[in-house]
């Protein structure tokens, strides 16, 4: 069963743009991954000020590999001063899911297998 993480990061008025720098900087590092399925950085907008960062695994134990690996990795030889004041890890597990089709097929919702 695929698995959706989605660390809320509380930035600083003004720190966004240094933050998306940041990120655009380490693009694509994370895609070849064992397990690794998507991510997307997401910009706050209406009444939110939290940037998400969407990242979806095939397995809880690919996520753990890359986390306490490479994600950790990246981090520790980090000189630069922090953009967030804070951030929680939100953690989902995929159950229902729903893609576009091609013109002339069925439309079907797909549940995940647990």
């Amino acid at each position: 069963m695929a698995v959706v993480k989605i660390n809320a990061i509380e930035v600083p008025e003004g720190s966004g743009p240094e933050l998306e720098r940041r990120f655009a900087e380490r693009a694509r590092t994370v895609d070849s991954a064992p397990g690794f399925l998507g991510f997307e950085l997401l910009r706050p907008t209406g009444n939110e000020s939290r940037y998400f960062v969407y990242t979806k695994w095939e397995t809880e134990e690919d996520f753990q590999n890359w986390a306490n690996g490479p994600a950790k990795e990246a981090h520790a030889g980090e000189q630069r001063q922090p953009v967030a004041t804070g951030a929680s890890l939100l953690e989902f597990e995929v159950v229902l899911r729903s893609e576009p089709v091609a013109s002339g097929e069925e439309p079907t919702g797909q549940q995940e297998h647990t």
